[in-house]
């Protein structure tokens, strides 16, 4: 079924001049990309862009994918932002996110010059969440513009975000100490969000209070979701009942989709470029619906025992399936021989009818090849879009962050299944290949879940097509920049 359109390519909207948009993308492949195709989106409809681009990078990937965005657009503005050295004696953190996310918050007070100095003026900054305490300041204080966030996980995750600022304040507490009752959405277990917040002393629990206080002061929030994924939560956002004023949230999504439709259409995309696919082209042997992905993004890594009962189910599941092996986090080199991470013989029994590999691959092709019945994901939110997008269904194994948020949106949408007890985190806990073999059968086997995914993605084609929801959304957030 073709893709419907967003607006065509040069298009203006409301007339000229075009609003000129300084985008302040943080760090991490999961908070770029979405950045990266919200850029493509708006770009192809006409609008001005400059990114601001932090140096270094983490990451090669992240590296890789600004380059490609202004390759492909050279009339976006590129402002490289040097970032002030970080005194480690001030921080004790390890995670090179949460590390660059405090730099570029320490450094934050140096963009007011770089943004005031765009040519033509700034019509108002698009920034990403973990960054919202410190550059909403910069923009509305300073530069007198607008500040509005991009916001890449669920609007579940935003409502939460919103609310723990009163629920800390309710609780006389500075960190998670138990069940939290977000007015308007209900109760939120103890251990679905982010552990992470149950430490006070971690860095990333005092990033997100700070950001959660603070973007009730942002112009308006635009969130990678579309009304029917999640219209209870986002009904409860707009009408106030959440946080009282809350700032407008305008559901802009599912961006991945967006960027299909421009692909459809001809128009500049930003994705990574690579030769022609083995995996692809094994995809094409298989039956449709017949193959199981498996992969659980560029930051986890699981133990070497649950590797090896993920094979164990894989293998006794008798389905057929692509499975992308992790032993390091991040795009650490990873030197261990595949062979032995899996065990002794396990390629050779499955050899035909399984493809494993550590190597980079095309999620956003492999979900869209019609030989692919199931994705077993660490819900991340990117993934999830993904999958929903082209009609996959999802058995969600949450592992760390927002990700059990997050997969109660698969659950109460219909769209896939949970399996709560599963491992996540800090948990030493180790889920049975026999378990794991179980599930994949029964989803791979439930005619209400493929329905079900089948109908999120019409409805996702509807929202951004002219004249839906998303369509609408987008007009709606460009209408204020005039």
């Amino acid at each position: 079924m073709p893709v419907a359109a967003v607006p065509s390519s040069g298009e203006q909207v409301r007339g000229a001049p075009a609003p000129h948009l300084v985008f302040v993308p943080s760090a991490g492949m999961g908070h770029i990309q979405p950045f990266c195709r919200f850029i493509t989106a708006l770009a192809n409809m006409g609008v001005e862009i400059s990114v601001v681009t932090a140096l270094p990078t983490v990451t090669e990937a992240e590296a890789d994918h600004f380059a490609g965005l202004f390759a492909a657009f050279p009339a976006i503005r590129r402002i490289d932002f040097n970032l002030l050295p970080l005194d480690d004696a001030t921080v004790a953190e390890t995670d090179p996110f949460f590390l660059r996310w405090e730099a570029l918050r320490r450094s934050a007070h140096l963009l007011g010059p770089l943004i005031a100095g765009a040519a033509p003026r700034a019509s108002a900054i698009v920034t990403d969440v973990t960054l919202a305490s410190h550059v909403i300041p910069v923009a509305k204080n300073e530069l007198q513009i607008p500040c509005h966030i991009l916001f890449i996980s669920c609007t579940t995750m935003l409502s939460f975000l919103a609310y723990f600022p009163a629920y800390l304040d309710s609780a006389n507490a500075d960190h998670l100490v138990g069940d939290v009752d977000v007015p308007g959405i209900g109760r939120v277990p103890v251990d679905y969000p982010p552990q992470l917040l149950r430490d006070p002393d971690s860095l990333f629990t005092k990033q997100f209070i700070d950001n959660g206080r603070e973007i009730a002061r942002a112009d308006g929030l635009l969130v990678n979701t579309f009304d029917a994924l999640e219209p209870e939560v986002l009904a409860a956002l707009r009408g106030g009942k959440v946080v009282p004023g809350f700032p407008p949230v305008y559901a802009v999504g599912l961006l991945n989709l967006m960027s299909t439709t421009t692909a459809a259409r001809g128009d500049k995309v930003v994705e990574p470029v690579h030769g022609a696919s083995p995996i692809i082209g094994w995809l094409g042997e298989q039956p449709a619906r017949s193959v199981v992905y498996v992969a659980f993004g560029s930051r986890i890594a699981a133990a070497l025992e649950q590797i090896r009962e993920i094979g164990a189910g894989l293998e006794a599941s008798g389905c057929r399936f692509l499975w992308v092996v992790k032993t390091t986090v991040v795009d650490r080199q990873d030197t261990a021989e595949l062979g032995d991470v899996v065990g002794n013989g396990f390629l050779g029994r499955v050899q035909g009818r399984g493809l494993v590999t550590k190597e980079w691959v095309d999620q956003e092709a492999v979900l869209r090849h019609p030989a692919v019945g199931l994705f077993i994901s660490h819900s991340g939110w990117n993934s999830v879009t993904e999958s929903a997008t082209h009609g996959v269904p999802i058995l969600a194994w949450p592992m760390l962050g927002d990700q059990r948020l997050i997969a109660t949106v698969v659950r109460s949408g219909g769209f896939g299944l949970w399996m709560e007890h599963w491992t996540w985190e800090k948990e030493e806990s180790i889920v049975t290949g026999a378990e794991i073999a179980e599930k994949v059968k029964e989803v791979m086997g439930d005619e209400a879940i493929s329905a079900r995914v089948a109908e999120v993605r019409e409805e996702a084609i509807k929202a951004v097509a002219p004249g839906g929801s998303t369509h609408r959304s987008i007009q709606q957030f460009l209408s204020t920049l005039n």
